[in-house]
């Protein structure tokens, strides 16, 4: 038997054949190789960190990353368990999902921060990256959820999520820092998705939500005196904890900025600044008055 095969692209699949008695077979089948347009792959990533107490200090009672997200834990002198966490995707785009659940038993305490910004690009039309943030920690801990900056670019399309749950006693540093296109490189943000919700529990109970939604021209509605006045950069510092009203009064900011002491143990802050550098130079400040320990060394300017 004889048996040949052609392909020809954006035409015929012919197949040609003989059979018993010697006479040739030809069948030919369309195709149209331009028209396949598989779905690109989607980055997901699920990071599961849970610390302990053992004498003094905090370490490492469960861990497991998968997908995109990586865990690294760097050499420090301290009693924290300091976590830096990085996605090796290289950041977020329409269909994204990375999944964080961070808990600290009774008097542990983690510091948690990220390798470096994090980049939202361009996603296609109805296609959202997703983050989900679920911190818990039980009585007397400690988390200090310091992530670095998110950038957006134009189009970026992501949705965030922040759920805590706090035990009575327990304290939450919460940090969000948001630039909307780099300035030095001249990005203007026309259009973007962004969402922003936290809810904050304790003993069960909700004692904090707050929900940011930025949806359209970015550049416009960022800079109406109302919401921005211009900023090209905001951070959200939130912290729970029974030192919060103490610390409240000692917090230094510039007139673009300022703080609401919602309640005795709750005290929210909101930065805004030109660019990501005049940010950072605002919020490291704030960020160690806050803090019971040195800020991560992947925020040093």
């Amino acid at each position: 038997m004889r048996t040949g095969i052609t392909l020809r692209l954006f035409g015929s699949l012919i197949f040609e054949t003989s059979n018993d008695r010697g006479h040739s077979i030809t069948y030919a089948a369309e195709i149209n190789v331009a028209k396949a347009s598989p779905l690109a792959p989607r980055a997901q990533g699920a990071l599961q960190l849970r610390a302990k107490r053992r004498g003094r200090d905090s370490v490492i009672a469960d861990l497991r990353h998968e997908g995109s997200l990586k865990a690294l834990f760097p050499r420090v002198h301290g009693a924290a368990l300091d976590a830096v966490f990085l996605n090796t995707a290289g950041g977020l785009t329409g269909g994204d999902h990375m999944q964080f659940d961070i808990a600290a038993d009774d008097n542990a305490h983690i510091i948690l921060s990220s390798q470096a910004a994090e980049r939202a690009y361009r996603a296609h039309p109805g296609q959202v990256a997703r983050s989900n943030v679920t911190l818990r920690a039980g009585p007397g801990a400690r988390i200090d959820w310091l992530p670095q900056e998110t950038i957006l670019f134009d189009s970026a399309a992501l949705d965030r999520r922040m759920n805590v749950h706090l035990s009575h006693d327990a304290t939450a540093l919460i940090v969000e820092p948001v630039i909307f296109g780099r300035l030095a490189m001249g990005e203007v943000i026309r259009t973007v998705h962004f969402t922003d919700q936290w809810r904050i529990w304790r003993d069960g109970t909700l004692v904090f939500a707050d929900a940011i939604r930025l949806i359209g021209d970015a550049q416009a509605q960022m800079a109406r005196a109302a919401i921005a006045d211009g900023a090209g950069a905001m951070a959200t510092v939130l912290l729970a904890g029974a030192q919060a009203e103490a610390l409240a009064s000692g917090l230094t900011l510039p007139d673009t900025s300022g703080a609401s002491l919602i309640a005795d143990d709750l005290l929210l802050v909101r930065l805004l600044a030109e660019d990501g550098f005049a940010l950072r130079r605002q919020l490291i400040p704030v960020v160690e008055a806050l803090s019971t320990a040195p800020i991560p060394r992947v925020w040093r300017l």
